[in-house]
């Protein structure tokens, strides 16, 4: 039986969190806690702090080098702001999807493995268990069959819809706990979005999923809870059919009904 998200333990925890880019402050104050194995939905208009909060969430914020953070913010108990917390550790752990596939111009069976390359982690491992890794990878995302015949060419002659897939196949070698993705759908036609929306729907349940959309119809397909967000605080937080529905906040009814941003 499904277990009812209301039991659901938090998979990330926010507390306090502000930040700023230079003087301007992007989140303020913002605290909540997204639950493990499911999929969260951020919305809000252009500009209300959304992406900036899904960057905080494995620190790739920081690579603006103006920003500033107060606040916390604990994946798995862990508060990614510790000292001793390594980076590139946190992000293998919250993985990150972006608005454009940004397939690597490799071979797809590299893509797949680049990221234990990366992390040292392909070291010891036989051919045949990395050959089985990057099968089991591109099956999860249900890419195998259409790339099995030609895993050594070039990652970029795909189409967007299977580079997506490749770039969020990219991610499993590395067991994350988390991915985030960011507008994962705006770079496709109609028929790459539903595959892609169909392959989330695979991953819930294995996998923490933080995804922001402007696409309300694609919110409310996918996610089952949201949080919407307006000039940098977090408004209301809730199972997605009762955000739709039976909305506790004005600028939450009028947000998702369309009247504006």
């Amino acid at each position: 039986m499904k277990e009812p998200l209301a039991v659901r333990r938090p998979c990330i925890s926010a507390h306090d969190l502000c930040l700023w880019y230079g003087d301007f402050q992007a989140l303020k104050h913002v605290s909540v806690d997204i639950k493990e194995g499911i999929i969260t939905g951020l919305i809000g208009p252009s500009g209300c702090g959304k992406t900036t909060f899904l960057r905080s969430l494995n620190r790739l914020n920081e690579r603006y080098g103006n920003v500033r953070t107060t606040g916390t913010i604990e994946v798995l108990g862990k508060n990614i702001y510790d000292p001793d917390v390594s980076l590139g550790e946190l992000r293998k752990s919250v993985g990150m999807v972006f608005q454009r596939p940004n397939p690597l111009p490799v071979s797809i069976h590299e893509n797949v493995l680049f990221g234990l390359r990366v992390h040292d982690a392909a070291s010891g491992q036989s051919r045949r268990e990395l050959d089985s890794l990057v099968e089991s990878s591109l099956r999860e995302v249900a890419l195998w069959d259409d790339v099995k015949d030609g895993l050594h060419r070039k990652a970029t002659t795909l189409t967007l819809e299977q580079q997506q897939k490749l770039c969020i196949a990219r991610l499993l070698p590395l067991k994350p706990s988390v991915i985030l993705m960011d507008e994962p759908c705006s770079a496709l036609d109609a028929e790459g979005t539903g595959a892609i929306e169909r392959l989330m729907d695979t991953l819930r349940g294995r996998y923490t999923i933080v995804i922001v959309t402007h696409n309300m119809a694609q919110a409310r397909r996918t996610s089952d809870e949201c949080i919407f967000m307006l000039l940098g605080e977090l408004i209301e937080h809730g199972p997605t059919v009762d955000m739709f529905l039976k909305p506790n906040r004005a600028e939450t009814e009028m947000y998702v009904e369309g009247r504006y941003g």
